[in-house]
């Protein structure tokens, strides 16, 4: 294992800080308050879009193959699959505990902040923006995921049957996650417990391919920052001021919670359920938190990740290689928190009364939903379309809700992402410790 490697997030703090200055800078030429955009700051914006999807598909390009090398290698080397099993049920008890908990505290934050009453009765300045946002340009796009949540569901029976694959090609194609990942155990169980034991062959063919390939994810990261700056440079410039002034105790609600989970929630779960320092954790993870942050994608994120729990928290890659990928696919803490969220918020600017009984709903439906359509795109919109249809929402409510709602969605994308990765390298180290690993 390489020497774990410190001071490589100063360069991503950088381009993060500059790629906020920058993209202040260009707000008010990229969204005037009043006329059309300036045309320069179109092909600054689209090059900075350009360079930043290049680095995005090259991440999306390690994934399906490091993902699949990490897990087959690490149960192919163990001695027998004692322990894997129970591994597996504490991987998933550690998920819906967390999910749940998330779910539950920004339903408390909503309800305590009250983000879209003014006086107790519902906000006429969001009410307006909402029914402004039914002819704005983000309709069309709200459209477009209400088509991906029609025909939707998030029940279990769904998730399972999404996880077989009935073409493993496809499913590496497609980069289906769920699917992939239990293709790779499957295989790596076989290989265990194949007569006479792992074929030798076979199992110095995917070690030799998981170092390949981590390698290879070594190349890609050398252009983080530049490729950060540019991702962080067209979120911020396409967020208006205005809405911005509206939605400030919505955007504060959000964030208050996410933080609660971040910074008190899975600080006690370090501390007492792995018995971990949270600030080393923190420090041990400062490359994997900068990069979720600005990709605005767990999966993307999977690479960095696992090297920073394997080089700086010493995971084993047994652990690191089950837990992260099946997180960055199934464990969406500050997501479910903010689909609870959003439902709330609408429910309080249209004035529909939600029930105890349906706030209950609500939380359940936002922890199986987050769940249930992560591998769809625009999963968190689909999810809360879901949520909405059985919490009594019409379509024209759901419509001027996310309508309102993706005005300021990017930069909350980026924070709920954090809290997501987060959520699974706490996951990993408790599950390491838990394990007899002297992880931490």
């Amino acid at each position: 294992m390489s020497t774990p490697s410190r001071g490589h997030h100063w360069p991503i703090v950088i381009a993060l800080v500059a790629g906020v200055a920058a993209g202040a800078a260009l707000q008010p030429f990229a969204s005037p308050a009043e006329g059309e955009p300036a045309a320069w700051t179109g092909s600054v914006l689209d090059g900075c879009r350009f360079f930043a999807d290049l680095f995005l598909r090259a991440l999306k390009m390690v994934i399906v193959p490091l993902v699949v090398a990490s897990i087959i290698s690490g149960i192919a080397g163990l001695k027998s699959l004692e322990g894997f099993a129970r591994m597996g049920l504490k991987t998933w008890a550690y998920y819906l505990g967390g999910g749940l908990v998330a779910v539950c505290v920004g339903l408390a934050f909503v309800n305590l902040v009250q983000p879209g009453l003014s006086d107790g009765a519902p906000n006429p300045t969001l009410r307006a923006a909402m029914d402004a946002a039914l002819e704005s340009k983000e309709a069309g796009e709200v459209g477009e995921v209400m088509k991906r949540a029609d025909g939707g569901t998030a029940s279990l029976l769904d998730i399972v049957r999404r996880a077989i694959p009935t073409n493993v090609i496809e499913a590496c194609a497609n980069g289906d996650l769920l699917a992939i990942i239990l293709f790779s155990i499957l295989f790596a169980v076989a290989m265990v417990l194949v007569p006479g034991g792992p074929p030798r062959a076979l199992q110095d063919l995917f070690n030799q391919l998981t170092d390949v390939m981590t390698l290879i994810t070594t190349w890609i990261m050398k252009f983080t920052p530049w490729a950060v700056f540019c991702l962080v440079v067209p979120a911020i410039a396409s967020v208006g001021v205005g809405v911005l002034q509206n939605l400030v105790p919505y955007v504060l609600t959000v964030a208050g919670a996410l933080l609660f989970h971040l910074l008190v929630i899975m600080p006690l779960v370090l501390k007492f359920l792995a018995g971990v320092s949270p600030m080393a954790h923190y420090r041990n993870m400062e490359d994997s938190l900068l990069m979720s942050f600005s990709t605005a994608s767990s999966t993307a994120t999977i690479p960095v990740t696992m090297r920073c729990l394997t080089e700086n928290s010493r995971v084993s890659e047994r652990v690191a290689s089950f837990v992260i990928p099946l997180g960055a696919t199934v464990n969406m803490n500050g997501t479910a928190l903010y689909e609870c969220v959003v439902v709330v918020f609408a429910a309080q600017v249209l004035g529909v009364d939600l029930t105890l009984a349906q706030q209950f709903l609500v939380v359940l439906l936002a922890l199986v939903s987050s769940i249930g359509v992560a591998g769809i795109p625009a999963a968190s919109l689909v999810a809360i379309i879901i949520i909405m249809q059985n919490a009594g929402f019409n379509e024209d409510m759901i419509k001027a809700s996310l309508g309102l709602i993706l005005t300021i969605d990017r930069p909350l994308d980026m924070a709920r992402t954090t809290v997501n990765v987060f959520s699974d390298t706490v996951g990993a180290v408790v599950i390491a410790r838990s394990e007899g690993e002297d992880a931490g």
